[in-house]
C-alpha cells in the first residue's frame, strides 16, 4: 500500500516534511546571518578607509539606553564599530575615566575625583575635545575642506595648539601655532614634531596687534587673501568660539554626571579660555541646579578670582612696579587670565566661588601627587587639586568634589618642575614625607573642628 492510495496520509506527511525543512533552513540562516552581516560591515569599513574618508556617513546601529534616569540628551559622539575599534585618533577622544585621588580624599574626608583628561588620545588634554569640536564646526560651515591645503591658525600657550596640530594632520590640514615666547620648550618641541609651524612672539598685552592671538588672526586673514593658492586660512579663535564651551557641555559634563551617578556636589576647574568651567557649569547646573557648586581655581597673578568674588577684574600684581611678567604673573601655564572671554562669560553667572592658589601651593601639590598617588601632572592640574581640597574642606564630610587632571608633567619639566627641584621639594624632607596635606599647603585654618 502506497501513500498515493491514502491522500490524507500523503498530505500529512508532506506537511511534516515541509515543517522540518523550514526549521532546518531557519536554523541554518540563523547561524549564517551573523557571519554575513559581519563581512558586510567589514567591507563597508574597508571601502571607507580606501577612499580616505574622515567621516562615517552610515554608522552601524548603536544600542542606547533611553530609559536610564541618568541618560544625557547631549552625550559624546561615538563611532565604535562592531569589532570594537574606532575610526581615526579623534575616535579616542572623550569618555575619559573619573579617578578617585586617594590621598586628597583621605585628607579632606570627601570623595575627591578627577577627570583624567590627559588620556584623550590626540593632544592628551581637555583641549582635544575643544579642537575637534572647532574643526568639525568649521567643516560644517565650509570654512575648512580636507586635503585642499587649508591651514588652521591659533594663538595658544600650548595645549590647544598641540591638540590642533595632531588633529589637523589626522583630518587633512596644516597647523600654524602662534605662542608667547615664555612658554616651556617641551611644548614648542612637541608642536614642531607634530608638523606644525610654530611662531613664537614676544609677550604682549591683548590690546597689542602683536599679542599671540592677534598675530594668529592676522596670519589666517593673510593666508585666505593670498591669490597664490585655493587653500584657506582658518583662525580657530578658542577664546571666543562657542564651539569651545559646547564641547564640554555636550561631552565632559554629561560624562561626569553619568560617572558620578548624579551625586556630584562641586565641580572645580581653572580657566584659561573659560570653556571648561563654563561648559560643565551649564550642563551640571541644568541637571542639579543650585545643589552643585561650581568653583573657579585661579593661579597667582590672574584677575578672575576678584572678578568672580567681587565683580572686578583685578589682581594685586597689576599694581605699578609689582608685575614680574607681562601676561599673568605666575609659574602656572594654561590657566589664569586678566580679561573675560566670551567662553567664560557664557557661564560666569553660574560660578559660585573662586579659590586663589599661590605658586608655592601649586608646586607643593604637584610634588604631593607624585609622592602619594603616582600622579605626574602639569601645573594647571596642581592648581585644580589645591582648589579642590579647599572646596572639599568647606563642604560636609562625604561630599563629592570633581576636578580635572589636565595634562602630563612631561610638558612642564624645564619650567614648573625645574622650580620644584630648585625648591628642594624632591628631597626626602620631613615636610614632603608628612601625611598632613593641609599643613603642607598652609591650609591648617580649614581643619574641621571635631
Amino acid at each position: 500500500m502506497s501513500l498515493s492510495d491514502h491522500p490524507r496520509a500523503y498530505g500529512t506527511a508532506a506537511l511534516i516534511t515541509a515543517f522540518v525543512a523550514g526549521i532546518a533552513v531557519t536554523l541554518g540562516f540563523k547561524d549564517l546571518y551573523p557571519d554575513v552581516e559581519k563581512r558586510y560591515q567589514r567591507k563597508k569599513a574597508e571601502a571607507r578607509l580606501r577612499r580616505g574618508s574622515l567621516f562615517i556617513p552610515d554608522e552601524p546601529v548603536r544600542l542606547e539606553d533611553h530609559e536610564s534616569a541618568l541618560a544625557s540628551p547631549a552625550s559624546s559622539p561615538s563611532n565604535i564599530f562592531e569589532e570594537g575599534w574606532v575610526e581615526g585618533i579623534e575616535g579616542a577622544i572623550g569618555n575619559t575615566p573619573l579617578v578617585l585621588i586617594r590621598s586628597l580624599s583621605a585628607a579632606t574626608g570627601c570623595l575627591v575625583l578627577a577627570k583624567a583628561e590627559f588620556l584623550n588620545a590626540a593632544g592628551n588634554s581637555p583641549k582635544d575635545r575643544v579642537a575637534l569640536n572647532m574643526i568639525r564646526d568649521a567643516e560644517a560651515q565650509g570654512l575648512l575642506v580636507p586635503f585642499r591645503g587649508d591651514t588652521i591658525y591659533e594663538g595658544t600657550v600650548g595645549s590647544t595648539g598641540i591638540s590642533i596640530a595632531a588633529l589637523a594632520r589626522a583630518r587633512g590640514y596644516k597647523a600654524h601655532i602662534c605662542m608667547p615666547d615664555d612658554q616651556s620648550v617641551e611644548k614648542v618641541n612637541l608642536l614642531t614634531h607634530l608638523g606644525a609651524v610654530v611662531e613664537r612672539v614676544p609677550v604682549q598685552p591683548i590690546t597689542s596687534p602683536e599679542h599671540f592671538v592677534n598675530v594668529a588672526r592676522r596670519r589666517a586673514k593673510e593666508h585666505t587673501a593670498s591669490a597664490e593658492t585655493e587653500s584657506k586660512g582658518f583662525f580657530a579663535d578658542q577664546f571666543e568660539s562657542e564651539a569651545n564651551w559646547q564641547a564640554h557641555y555636550r561631552g565632559t559634563g554629561p560624562e561626569i554626571w553619568r560617572q558620578t551617578g548624579g551625586r556630584i556636589d562641586a565641580f572645580v576647574s581653572g580657566a584659561g579660555t573659560g570653556g571648561t568651567i563654563a561648559g560643565n557649569a551649564r550642563y551640571l547646573k541644568e541637571m542639579k541646579k543650585e545643589d552643585v557648586k561650581i568653583v573657579l581655581a585661579d593661579p597667582h597673578g590672574s584677575g578672575l578670582y576678584n572678578r568672580i568674588r567681587h565683580g572686578v577684574m583685578y589682581s594685586p600684581t597689576e599694581r605699578e612696579g609689582t608685575r614680574r611678567r607681562q601676561q599673568v604673573d605666575t609659574l602656572v601655564e594654561g590657566i589664569g587670565i586678566n580679561r573675560v572671554t566670551a567662553n567664560l562669560e557664557s557661564g560666569r553667572e553660574l560660578i559660585d566661588d573662586a579659590v586663589r592658589v599661590t605658586d608655592e601651593q601649586a608646586l607643593k601639590m604637584a610634588r604631593w601627587l607624585v609622592e602619594h598617588d603616582g600622579i605626574f601632572a602639569g601645573s594647571s592640574t596642581a592648581v585644580n587639586c589645591v582648589a579642590a581640597v579647599v572646596t572639599a574642606m568647606k563642604l560636609p564630610k562625604g561630599s563629592m568634589v570633581v576636578t580635572v587632571l589636565c595634562d602630563s608633567g612631561t610638558r612642564h619639566l624645564s619650567k614648573f618642575y625645574k622650580q620644584i627641584t630648585e625648591m628642594g621639594l624632591e628631597e626626602k624632607t620631613d615636610e614632603m614625607q608628612s601625611d598632613d596635606l593641609l599643613a603642607t599647603l598652609g591650609l591648617q585654618d580649614l581643619r574641621r573642628k571635631e
